[in-house]
């Protein structure tokens, strides 16, 4: 292959990925035509793209984008797949396909400069994505807050009802 046409390659491969820090590799060699179409399909309605790629021109092309963690996992037949909300859901996503159709092999991926083995990626898979952690973050700051309107509502509302009344009784006594 000439280097005009891996220069053409590694520029393609970086325009599809974009800014994308989150790249997964997977192994669909084994799937038939149909199947992948069908599988691509799917997964472009969640804003996840594929892409079959050669591992060298792949390797230059990741690692001049700042995915140079996804080194290791560029071994065999080759698939690259990112988008989705975020990594988590991405790793879902893969995984669950991975589970449902056996000829899917994961084969690890990378955040930025960080490696992703086969293990991550099925832990990432089942930690609680990015809206999760936000409304457990609200929850916990919101908490405190809740628990004092409760307390007032409740039997300490008795107690705080009775200070407001003693400090207006000495305001109008003044």
């Amino acid at each position: 292959m000439s280097k005009f046409v891996k220069s053409m390659m590694i520029a393609d491969i970086q325009r599809e990925v974009g800014e994308t820090q989150e790249v997964l590799v997977i192994d669909t060699s084994k799937l038939s035509g149909v199947a992948i179409n069908k599988w691509r399909l799917a997964l472009h309605k969640k804003q996840i793209r594929l892409l079959g790629v050669k591992n060298a021109v792949a390797r230059r092309a990741l690692s001049d984008v700042g995915l140079s963690g996804v080194d290791g996992a560029l071994s065999g037949p080759s698939t690259i797949v990112w988008g989705g909300e975020d990594i988590v859901a991405l790793s879902r996503e893969v995984s669950k396909w991975a589970e449902e159709v056996k000829e899917v092999t994961i084969k690890g991926g990378a955040i930025g400069s960080t490696p992703l083995s086969v293990k991550d990626v099925e832990s990432l898979s089942k930690s609680p994505g990015r809206k999760e952690l936000l409304s457990q973050l609200v929850g916990l700051i919101l908490s405190p807050g809740a628990r004092l309107a409760g307390a007032m509502l409740g039997p300490g509302g008795r107690v705080c009802g009775a200070v407001k009344a003693k400090g207006t009784d000495d305001e109008t006594a003044e």
